[in-house]
């Protein structure tokens, strides 16, 4: 039987650094992706998961709670990011 929702929301799921967390590990799951399976759609939707873990970022900074967890995110994206435009020349480079 499903939890009944009681509407209202959990602060954990939307509190900024949580949302920032979850952004960060859904990209670094798109980005694995890519890197396993170099396709343009799979770059594409990394950088997307990219763009709305920036925007998480951007938020969690604004609240100014948890930097250091902020940070570590903030680092392991950047990261990411790194690898993700590695992915992209290769791409480029088979062309």
């Amino acid at each position: 039987m499903a939890k009944k929702d009681s509407g209202t929301p959990s602060w954990k799921k939307n509190h900024p650094s949580t949302l920032l967390s979850n952004s960060v590990e859904k990209t670094e799951r798109a980005v694995k992706q890519a890197m396993s399976h170099p396709e343009e759609i799979a770059v594409e939707h990394a950088f997307n998961s990219v763009e709305h873990a920036e925007n998480a970022l951007h938020n969690a900074e604004e609240r100014q709670e948890h930097l250091d967890m902020v940070e570590q995110n903030k680092e392991k994206l950047e990261e990411l990011k790194e690898h993700l435009h590695d992915v992209q020349e290769h791409l480029r480079d088979e062309e």
